[in-house]
């Protein structure tokens, strides 16, 4: 493992003027407003400044909210047809296509995931999500009933129907690892569903929300149907879960704050989607085959530095795996070179902040502490505070913080086992229930297994495959709801009944 920490700035022109183009705004209404407070967005790479960002507050919150509402109600969007109102959805994907390499460097800089991830993974993975939903606008259907009901005026008859309508408006708050992304899987199916949107992104990396409303608006999206404040969760992320007119919160980020926001939207009872917290296990069984698992595995974690809510923290090797698998994994971390996101030769960028990492480093310090072994990595770089090497532990018990709190950083216990029971046993015994992957040959046991690790999303012999046909949803406290595919949409629409005599 190395670390090569050469500066890197943007090489295309559109992300070159994004950065020199002053003080972002916040968008309100289809305007574009400064605000009293501000707040930096450093490079977590080199802790240069990128960008001054507008600090919005509860006042913001209100009148983002207000503009939401009386977007609702506009011809512009409101009778805006299916057909078009995919069609726009189909442009912004067009949009975010035609800006993919400024997109992925605005988001390399702020976040510090590499170029590459970013570029060919998570942009064209937001384009998905607006092409996705830009077919399913046409294909928000009612449904005909023939009531049970046996009185009827002499001459007239009971009918009736039911209309899918938008939930209204929808406070989207997005987290930082993957911005540009998360904030797609928000905006694309409450769009497509004819809601209309505060968007709140996490105050580390806001840029590329930032410059996707702006695109959005060039696309032609009416004033109002889209509103953005950047800010700090504390002030106007809670100011948008307790406000009345906001009926839906769509939020990912971790469960801790899952609560919080549970709390806060308690007033009005308004509806909630969360994708929270993950502690997810990678099952290897003794048919595995190593030369999938191995580097599968390793990327299932060190993945944008493990800064991924599915990623495969807990590794269970069937005993007869369980030294090459060791050595496997470790091998993998330690060729894997630390770099800025913007380097090509990088293959994993720092993590969101220097506190991010030492938070990492706290954790693998109490496990040391506690007897386990570090395997490789473990350690951090004082002159890039920000890095933290890719790291795999042993002789972790179940009770140590390592194997049971979300570390969200590269960091993966592995431990042995010697029947599938055990292994079952062990993945299950979590609060969280987001994500697993299991490893093996066998059908019959990819099977058996997929169906008894309690967790929304099961792979096999692959880790973090998604697309936005797959429905993606934690169980325990890893969340409430459904993200991607026909259940996403289902988030942002209500059912209401028309019974009529006729």
């Amino acid at each position: 493992m190395t670390l090569s920490l050469i500066p890197h700035a943007p090489k295309t022109e559109g992300a070159r003027a994004f950065l020199q183009g002053g003080a972002k705004k916040i968008l309100i209404d289809g305007e574009w407003i400064a605000t009293a407070a501000t707040f930096e967005t450093t490079d977590p790479a080199t802790g240069a400044p990128l960008a001054t960002l507008a600090r919005a507050g509860a006042a913001e919150a209100e009148a983002a909210v207000a503009a939401a509402q009386a977007a609702l109600s506009r011809p512009d969007w409101a009778r805006m047809l299916p057909m078009a109102r995919g069609a726009l959805l189909w442009k912004i994907a067009d949009a975010i296509e035609a800006h993919a390499d400024e997109l992925a460097e605005l988001e390399s800089l702020d976040q510090g995931k590499t170029f590459a991830t970013a570029r060919f993974g998570e942009i064209p993975g937001a384009i998905a999500q607006f092409r996705y939903y830009a077919g399913y606008a046409s294909k928000i259907l009612g449904t005909a009933i023939t009531p049970s009901i046996g009185y009827a005026p002499a001459g007239k008859q009971v009918m009736a129907y039911t209309r899918r309508e938008p939930i209204g408006v929808v406070a989207a708050i997005t987290p930082w690892n993957s911005p540009l992304l998360m904030a797609a899987m928000k905006l694309a199916p409450a769009l497509c569903a004819g809601c209309t949107v505060v968007l709140k992104p996490a105050e580390e990396t806001s840029l590329t929300a930032i410059r996707l409303c702006e695109l959005m608006l060039e696309a032609g999206l009416p004033a109002g149907v889209v509103n953005l404040l950047t800010g700090f969760g504390a002030e106007v992320g809670d100011a948008l879960a307790r406000h009345p007119g906001v009926a839906k919160v769509a939020f990912t980020g971790s469960t801790e704050v899952g609560r919080i926001l549970l709390g806060s939207a308690r007033g009005n009872l308004k509806k909630l989607t969360l994708e929270l917290g993950g502690k997810s296990p990678a099952i290897v069984m003794a048919d595995a085959d190593l030369s999938l698992a191995i580097p599968g595995v390793a990327r299932g974690i060190f993945a944008n530095s493990g800064q991924v809510c599915v990623a495969g923290s807990r590794v269970y090797v069937q005993r007869k795996l369980y030294e090459a698998m060791a050595e496997g994994l470790a091998r993998e971390a330690g060729r894997l070179r630390l770099g800025h996101g913007l380097d090509p030769a990088s293959d994993l960028g720092p993590l969101v902040s220097p506190d991010q990492a030492a938070r990492v480093a706290a954790y693998v310090a109490g496990g040391r502490a506690a007897g386990a072994e570090v395997l490789a990595g473990g350690t951090g770089f004082a002159e890039a505070p920000a890095f933290f090497a890719p790291t795999v532990v042993a002789g972790v018990t179940p009770d140590m913080a390592l194997m049971r709190e979300e570390i969200f950083g590269p960091v993966t216990a592995i431990t042995p086992f010697d029947e599938p029971e055990e292994a079952l046993a062990l993945a299950n015994d979590t609060d969280y229930g987001l994500a697993a992957s299991v490893w093996t040959e066998s059908l019959s046991a990819a099977h058996r297994m997929a169906a008894a690790v309690r967790a929304g999303t099961v792979w096999v012999n692959c880790h973090s495959y998604f697309s936005p046909e797959l429905p993606k949803g934690g169980m325990k406290t890893s969340g409430w709801g459904v993200e991607n595919g026909p259940n996403g949409l289902e988030n942002y629409l209500e059912t209401k009944t028309v019974c009529m005599v006729v």
